[in-house]
């Protein structure tokens, strides 16, 4: 089901009073929106942006338990990471696969070592595990990753998780939210929080294309808004004490031949403690990521890599990759907050040591925030949230039907066309064999599907979460612009006016992708 902005404006206009209202567009509010509208309830998200154009985008593109995480003792949350996996693969299977990965080693202690971390891994997965993990010899290592340096090396382990597309995914929820008969809605931020006798009772929203203001009233409120939350949780009470401590993670893409092959790398010692992946992606190769303090974004919306985190991933690269990546050779590079929660006297210093896992609170006022978390985990955070909705706010109760729940373009079977079952309606599309560019895999036809069904409503939406364009090479992405305004001029009523205001905001973002040698 395709319902257009306007028709959810429209819905607005002629409903004001909601179940649940979820603030918040990303990987926890639309997978909230997902549990919510699967168990009947009346439900309606909104978002200050676009869907998934924050942290939710800028993620490692992996669904897994955390191999890292074993470190630290966070058993519970591999385990559930785990098995949270399994669920994804069965539901989306157009959007997440399998993906193996292999640590190398230098001596045979690390060997033994990274041996029985990946044997307690497969434990933890049960009988979700996707296969045994393996002890390689030096020539298998070698023939499993062409573009690792082989001096030294005594042999590795292979272990398998699962790679997904971050924002494809979140689009993919917001389309399974609307078929399920929720309401979502970009580009409307709540600007107020509204009360009765002590009790949240609502929102005032504003549209950001025509500045339209709406007074909706909600059983239940949900603040999913990830790093943001705390605003959020302010506009309840002003004097709310932080909860989130933001940490910047970078990733840079290079060209595929860096590492040939279809299987990941990953370092688990680096100079500073943190691991490192190298990870084929959509045609091109992934390396990150960096775990940076920054305190002082919390009100950032488009965090940008530090030359440091630069550097270090190059550095580390160079040090076990025969061919070692330049500035040159970087096509994108992209930075994203984590909403890590900052327990009582953690070290904002340290925040690789700070939780992954995700909190649940319920303000004096009934406001509910959801934080922290990660990607792989969000169907279980929907789970628990709503449950907590329905408690706080007397809903009356309903099962969640998550776990078997197929996502919207769910084929039967695994399919590689990340559009799934919608694959026929965008080949129907006119410049479905049209490129945007020559060194990018999206068409003209993907640009008007997104328009059409998809609910993208500048460039930025088109070529860094309808596409990955932004992700896979920023400068070719650059150059598609004009293009894609053209497109939206077609399929859209825009004053010329309009079209320059969305054509600058693009290059402007595409040079936050790209950077100069």
């Amino acid at each position: 089901m395709t319902t257009s902005r306007e028709d959810s404006l429209a819905t607005l206009r002629d409903q004001r009073s909601w179940d649940i209202l979820i603030i918040g567009g990303g990987a926890s509010g639309l997978g909230a929106a997902v549990d919510a509208a699967a168990r009947g309830y009346r439900t309606l998200l909104v978002e200050a942006r676009d869907f998934a154009s924050g942290t939710s985008m800028c993620s490692t593109k992996l669904i897994h338990g955390g191999v890292r995480y074993l470190r630290q003792g966070d058993i519970g949350m591999v385990r559930n990471a785990l098995r949270e996996r399994s669920f994804l693969l069965q539901n989306a299977p157009h959007l997440v696969h399998p993906l193996a990965f292999i640590i190398p080693a230098w001596n045979q202690i690390d060997r033994l070592m990274f041996a029985g971390g990946l044997k307690l891994y497969d434990m933890l997965s049960g009988w979700h595990n996707l296969s045994a993990s393996q002890r390689l010899n030096r020539q298998e290592v070698i023939a499993a990753l062409p573009g690792l340096k082989s001096a030294g090396l005594c042999g590795g382990i292979r272990y398998w998780d699962g790679q997904f597309d971050d924002a494809r995914l979140a689009i993919t929820l917001m389309r399974t939210a609307t078929d399920l008969g929720a309401t979502c809605l970009n580009y409307l931020p709540a600007i107020r929080l509204t009360n009765s006798k002590g009790r949240v009772t609502g929102a005032v929203l504003r549209d950001a294309e025509t500045g339209e203001k709406f007074e909706v009233t909600a059983r239940a409120i949900i603040n999913a808004t990830g790093v943001h939350a705390d605003s959020v949780r302010q506009l309840d009470d002003a004097n709310a004490r932080p909860l989130l401590t933001p940490s910047q993670g970078i990733h840079l893409v290079v060209d595929a031949d860096f590492l040939p092959g279809q299987q990941a790398l990953m370092i688990p010692k680096t100079e500073d403690g943190r691991v490192m992946f190298a990870i084929p992606w959509q045609g091109k190769v992934l390396l990150g990521t960096t775990d940076t303090p920054r305190p002082e974004l919390r009100q950032l919306n488009d965090p940008q890599p530090l030359e440091a985190e630069i550097d270090f991933l190059l550095r580390t690269a160079a040090g076990v990759l025969t061919r070692p990546p330049t500035r040159a050779d970087i096509r994108s590079a992209f930075a994203g907050l984590r909403p890590l929660i900052h327990p009582d006297n953690a070290d904002e210093k340290n925040t690789a040591a700070l939780s992954r896992e995700h909190a649940i609170l319920v303000s004096a006022s009934g406001l509910i925030t959801v934080a922290g978390g990660k990607w792989t985990t969000y169907r279980l955070m929907a789970e628990q949230v709503v449950d907590r909705a329905i408690e706080v706010a007397g809903l009356p109760n309903a099962p969640c039907p998550t776990q078997t729940l197929k996502l919207h373009g769910s084929p039967n079977e695994a399919a590689g066309d990340a559009y799934g079952t919608d694959a026929p309606l965008l080949a129907a599309l006119p410049g479905h064999d049209r490129l945007l560019h020559p060194n990018l895999s999206c068409t003209e036809a993907m640009v008007r599907f997104a328009i059409r069904h998809e609910s993208a409503r500048t460039i930025e939406d088109i070529l860094a979460r309808r596409t990955r364009a932004l992700f896979h090479d920023a400068f070719a992405a650059e150059a598609s612009i004009e293009r894609i305004a053209e497109l939206f001029a077609e399929e859209r009523q825009l004053s010329p006016e309009q079209l320059n205001t969305m054509i600058n905001a693009a290059r402007k973002t595409a040079a936050r992708f790209r950077l100069n040698a």
